[in-house]
This record gives C-alpha cells, sequence and structure tokens, in this order.
C-alpha cells in the first residue's frame, strides 16, 4: 500500500472533514431530540451521519476542546511541558460556573491542569492555561480563532476559551467534529477525556475529586473523550469519541434538551457508525511517506511524515485492494524549516476518486546552512561531476 505513484507541484492546502460518503445515510434518524448533529469516522474525516451540522449555536464548555487543543500542540512543539508548574491569576480564580476552586496564587502542573479541563470542566483551569500560553486571556482567544480559520472552520468564533455564555461566542456541530479531530491526533489527550474519575490535591487537606462530566466514558465501552458542554441557552451538548477495534469515531450533539436525550442520542449514533462501518488502518502518525531535497539547508533531504493516522472507510466487509496512493508536495523550498511545516499531502484514490487527502509535514527542523558547508557541497558536486 506504500508505494509511492507520483510526485507534483502542490498549490494550497485546507483541512476538513469530508462530504457524506455514503448515499444512505441522510435517511437515517439518529438525533430526533437535537437541535443539531453530525456523526464523522475520525481518520477519514467520512460523514456518516448529518442533521443541521452547520447551524451556528452556542457551544458551552465543547469550546475547551479547541483549549486543550491549543495545549496539546504547544506540548508538542516542546513550548510547554507537562510538569511545569502554572500559576493561577485572580482572574482565572475568580471564573465561575464549573471549576476545580483553584485559589489565587496557586500552582498545579499542566499535567494537574488538564486534568481539571478535561474531567472536570474547570473554566478556572482553562484560563489560567489560557494565561500561561498567551499572556492574558484575550490574547489565547485571538490565538483560538486563528486556529479555527487554519482548520477552514467558517461557523465558529469565540470569545472566551471556557465556553461561558458570552455575545458572538458560537460554533457548530461540524467544526467542534473538526477540532475534535484534529485534538485526537494526540493519542495521550485520551488519558484525560477518557477518565471517570480522579482526584487533584491528593495529599493534602484540599484533596479535590474529579468525576467526568461525560457519563459514556463510563457507561459505553470504548468512549474515552471528549468533551461535555452546557448552559441555559446551549442545552445539552456533547462531542464524543470512541474506538473499537481500528475504527474511531466522533459524534456531536448540540441542544439536547436533557442529559439523557444526549447521552441516547450518541449512543444510538455510535452503535450505528460501528454496525455499519469499518476503517482499514494504512498508515499511523509520523509515519515517513516521502523524502524531498531541500535547497541551502544543513540537510540536503527531509523526511516528510504524516500529520495523523491514515485509513480507509468502508461499509461492513468492504476492500481497499484497489486503493492507490499519490504524493504531492511543494516544490523548490529553501531552509529554514520547522519540524510539523506542511510541505505536501496524502492523497488515496479508489476508483479514481479521491477517497482522503492529508496533510504531511516535515519531521524535523532544517536550518539554513552556512556559507561554508555550502561551498563544500558545492565543490563536492563540481568533483563527481568531473
Amino acid at each position: 500500500m506504500k508505494r509511492l505513484l507520483s510526485t507534483v507541484a502542490l498549490s494550497t492546502m485546507i483541512l476538513t472533514i469530508a462530504s457524506p460518503a455514503f448515499a444512505e445515510e441522510s435517511s437515517v434518524k439518529l438525533a430526533d431530540q437535537a437541535r443539531s448533529a453530525v456523526l464523522i469516522e475520525r481518520d477519514t474525516g467520512n460523514i456518516l451521519y448529518d442533521k443541521n451540522s452547520d447551524e451556528k449555536l452556542p457551544p458551552a464548555s465543547m469550546t475547551k476542546i479547541m483549549t486543550m487543543l491549543l495545549i496539546m500542540e504547544e506540548i508538542d512543539k516542546g513550548q510547554l511541558k507537562m510538569d511545569e508548574k502554572v500559576r493561577t491569576s485572580e482572574h482565572a480564580a475568580s471564573m465561575g460556573g464549573s471549576q476545580i476552586f483553584l485559589e489565587p496564587g496557586e500552582e498545579m502542573t499542566v499535567h494537574e491542569m488538564l486534568k481539571g479541563i478535561a474531567i472536570a470542566s474547570g473554566n478556572d483551569a482553562s484560563v489560567a492555561m489560557a494565561e500561561r500560553i498567551s499572556g492574558s486571556e484575550d490574547a489565547f482567544v485571538e490565538k483560538m480563532n486563528k486556529r479555527a480559520k487554519e482548520l477552514g472552520l467558517k461557523n465558529t468564533a469565540f470569545q472566551n476559551p471556557t465556553g461561558l455564555p458570552e455575545k458572538d461566542h458560537y460554533s457548530t456541530a461540524h467544526d467542534m467534529a473538526v477540532m475534535a479531530k484534529e485534538l485526537l491526533k494526540f493519542e495521550g489527550i485520551t488519558k484525560y477525556t477518557g477518565q471517570y474519575e480522579d482526584y487533584l490535591r491528593q495529599d493534602t487537606d484540599k484533596k479535590f475529586w474529579l468525576v467526568n462530566t461525560n457519563r459514556l466514558v463510563k457507561f459505553y465501552k470504548g468512549v474515552d473523550g471528549v468533551k461535555t458542554g452546557f448552559t441555559n441557552e446551549a442545552k445539552y451538548c456533547l462531542t464524543a469519541t470512541a474506538k473499537k477495534g481500528n475504527m474511531r469515531v466522533i459524534a456531536v450533539i448540540m441542544g439536547a434538551p436533557t442529559p439523557k436525550d444526549r447521552n441516547a442520542q450518541v449512543t444510538k449514533m455510535l452503535d450505528y457508525a460501528f454496525s455499519q462501518y469499518q476503517t482499514h488502518p494504512l498508515f499511523k502518525r509520523n509515519e515517513v511517506v516521502a523524502k524531498m531535497k531541500i535547497s541551502k539547508g544543513n540537510s540536503k533531504n527531509l523526511n516528510l511524515v504524516t500529520s495523523e493516522p491514515i485509513s480507509v472507510l468502508t461499509k461492513k466487509g468492504g476492500s481497499v485492494k484497489d486503493v492507490t496512493q499519490e504524493v504531492v508536495m511543494k516544490q523548490n523550498l529553501q531552509a529554514p524549516l520547522k519540524k510539523g511545516d506542511e510541505l505536501g499531502k496524502l492523497i488515496l484514490k479508489k476508483d479514481n476518486k479521491i477517497v482522503v487527502e492529508s496533510p504531511l509535514v516535515a519531521e524535523s527542523d532544517i536550518e539554513q546552512a552556512r556559507w561554508w558547508t555550502l561551498f563544500k557541497r558545492v565543490l563536492g558536486d563540481f568533483s563527481k561531476s568531473g
């Protein structure tokens, strides 16, 4: 399967989830008690069910999916470490709603803050992390909206990192699914979102019990995330993910009237996905797919690796024997380049139709070569040609 067919120039790439892959999905009724819903397969982004998924609605605490995504990206870039202690400002400690009751000046590690956000939906922990990453809550919100645009999300606008009610703070089921898809590239995140209960301040007299607001983590086998949400305006919302075998799916419900309705509809969506479809894994995240030449770098070549797990989705019993692959790369690249820079894409085709299109990224940094290195390289090439 890992056979390179062709390499051509690349223009632009936009991340999004695919259009419905199968014609009969629209006739299936899975979310009658919700204002909007969407069901996708994680690796391919194929939509398996859709109900008003582009309707702008308040996302409540599902907002924290983007907050967690930015945290995980900072960790992945080495800008943040799990054992780093983060200090709580008076502003962060003043957050209402769901919280882990951080006090002004209190310090917790990034690991503990993530537990507070993912399990207990802590608004105070979310703002503390926002201030650590961007210097202020407002600057972090700018970063959230910038990242949303980079993901191709046209119907999302954030005003805070928590989801507390605020004018012009909205998203859609579709956009939430895309954010969750991106977050789930980081396999370590489900150690937090998939944990039903835990403790903070365990060895102190202020020991604090965390219980996951997503009850399906305990009651539906395979569910390990991602985030619930509730406000009076948003009603009951949930972006859930579950994995069975090789297949991971994401189900989003917005505007359900009760938590029971919300959980029942998500359960129905997950049951439908696992009973009707199967995923065929082809590449892991960070797997080398191609090598490209780099001009004026301290290294002549750079590996292109997958930015996410890559699979093909079929109906149950389907085959991927006739799937072909094509690698598309940017041309005439010069150093410096950073690890994670998008430099190409992998295209998978079945029956001459694109079934998967996924970014390829730089495996490592490439620094600009010093003049002496370039001189020796030219001299070496000249000697070889002679």
